[in-house]
Parts: C-alpha cells; structure tokens; sequence
C-alpha cells in the first residue's frame, strides 16, 4: 500500500536516491528543501507530482497525514576544518532540523508511525581495532559529542509515539557521491595511498544496503533505537586502498605519514585515520540481509558494472 513519507536532505547524496526508490515503488514523498525549484527539477524529473517540495515543514498542515519521517539533513562533516564557527554550523545544520520535527509532529493529528533519523559511526569516538555494537560507549570528542547531541534531539519524538530508528551511518559507497568518487579518483591515476599505518577500520556500506536498510526499518515495527548502517564485513584503511587498486587495476605505492596529516587537520583528521570497527548488530538480529557484505564484490558492483 502506497505510503507518505517526509524526507529531509531529499535532494543530498542519499536523499535523492531514497525518494527515486519509494516514488518508484509507488509512494508520495514530503521533500524539505532550501531551493524549491531545485528540488523540484531534481526529485519528480518525469513531472508526476508526487513530489511534493516544501522549504519549511510549518508548510505542512496540521490534518496532514504522514506516515513516516526519514531524517538526513546536516552539512557534509569532512570538508572545511573544524574551527568554532564550522562546528556551530555542523551541528545546527543537523539539531535545528531534527528539533523542527519534532516539533511538526507534535501538532500533527495523525501521527507518523516512525522516525528514522540518521546518526553516525563517529558516535563511537576512537576505540582502534575493538569490534563495537550498538552498546558500545560514545566519547567526549568532537565527534562523537556532535553524534550524541543529534540522537538525543531525535530521540525527543518517542514522548509523541513515534517509534524513532537512530541509524549510525558509516562510510558509504555509491557511484555518484559519497565517498568512493573521493577514494578512487586518485588510485585510477597512480596516486593512492596508504593514510598513516593503515590499520585503521573502514566500516563502509553499499548505498543499496543503506537504502534497503532505511526502508527495512521503516517497515519493521520491533527495530527501534540504535542500528549499526554498516556492512558485517568492515575492512582496514589499507585493505580498503589496496582492494579498491586492484579492482581497477592500478598500482599502490604511495604513503600519507600520520603526522602530516594531523597537522594540516587537526582534530577532523580523526576521520581518516582513527577509524572505527562498527558491526551491524541490531540490523542482522532483525533479520535484515546485505546484498553486498564484501568489499571486493561491492567495489566490483559500483566501479565496473554499468549504473
């Protein structure tokens, strides 16, 4: 039966693809964007008008009936350093939407049965090599402090009786955004490289697994609270660098030293170098199945099949 979602971050990298696959499979979709005509051109291409764009979810009545929220707005967490102003900007960019949820919600006369709401593995903080479920403990760095602020705001809707799914997104893969274009990029021109020691984790996860992931949540009432997004498989750095430079048959020589690296960084170096090794606990108690667990075979599937 065809379904009412309100999607935030419709037209970013996950986003857009998520509203593809629900408009495909027959749903009407909120999208909550800043350029209206952006998202409009972007999200309903074929013109059928189940898009429907609002820039303010005030714009949303009160008798509207909605029947689940997926949560991914916030700014991009690598880019720019980690100065005073950018991590004011991180962290509004995700609270202020997730707080202005909850608070359409709480005037809606029907109410959502679920919200899913992204988080992510930096939750954790730094733990090197430690196998971490959904119990494990968050730290008080940048981080993990930005992750737990922006549950804690999603959290706030279980007082409304919603069923609320914090999904700690890890590093995803996807042909046309996310952070393969980034990693493979310099290997396909004989410049990737190893970062430090290289034995930090990669927990990474094929956009189609997160997608599938977010819908199984969705449509699955005994999931609720913290879900690992990652594949089973996580790999370390230089796994991941050597595994991707096979697959597209290119050398691997070259060595970023640590140091380096967090010196022209500082703290956002965390994100290339202290990886964490993040297991999908919750998803696979669930019963939730990955289509692409191993990395080699994922790296396959989005570098040389065509799109």
């Amino acid at each position: 039966m065809p379904q009412t979602l309100l999607i935030t971050g419709a037209t970013g990298f996950i986003g857009h693809h998520l509203v593809r696959r629900r408009l495909a499979a027959g749903d009407h979709v909120i999208a909550l964007s800043r350029n209206a005509s952006h998202a409009r051109a972007t999200l309903d291409a074929a013109g059928n008008g189940r898009v429907e764009v609002v820039t303010d979810l005030q714009q949303i009545a009160d008798d509207r009936r909605i029947d689940a929220i997926v949560n991914l707005a916030g700014e991009r967490i690598l880019g720019m350093p980690w100065t005073a102003a950018r991590r004011r900007k991180l962290l509004g960019s995700r609270l202020d939407t997730t707080r202005s949820i909850v608070q359409r919600v709480a005037r809606l006369r029907h109410k959502p049965q679920v919200l899913v709401s992204a988080s992510a593995i930096g939750y954790y903080g730094i733990h090197g090599d430690e196998p971490l479920n959904e119990d494990a403990a968050p730290q008080p760095i940048f981080q993990s402090q930005l992750c737990q602020q922006w549950e804690q705001a999603a959290q706030q809707a279980e007082s409304l009786g919603l069923r609320v799914v914090r999904l700690r997104i890890g590093v995803v893969l996807g042909r046309d955004g996310g952070a393969l274009p980034q990693l493979a990029g310099p290997v396909r021109f004989g410049l990737g490289a190893v970062l430090g020691d290289g034995r930090s984790y990669n927990s990474w996860i094929h956009l189609e697994d997160l997608l599938s992931l977010i819908e199984f949540a969705i449509a699955t009432p005994a999931l609720r609270g913290a879900v690992n997004a990652t594949s089973p498989r996580p790999a370390t750095h230089a796994e991941t660098q050597r595994t991707l430079a096979q697959v597209l048959r290119r050398p691997l020589w070259l060595r970023a030293p640590a140091f380096l690296l967090r010196g022209l960084l500082g703290e956002m170096s965390q994100l290339l170098l202290d990886g964490q090794r993040v297991l999908p606990a919750q998803a696979l108690a669930a019963g939730f199945q990955f289509s692409h667990p191993e990395l080699r075979a994922a790296l396959q599937d989005l570098l040389l099949q065509p799109a």
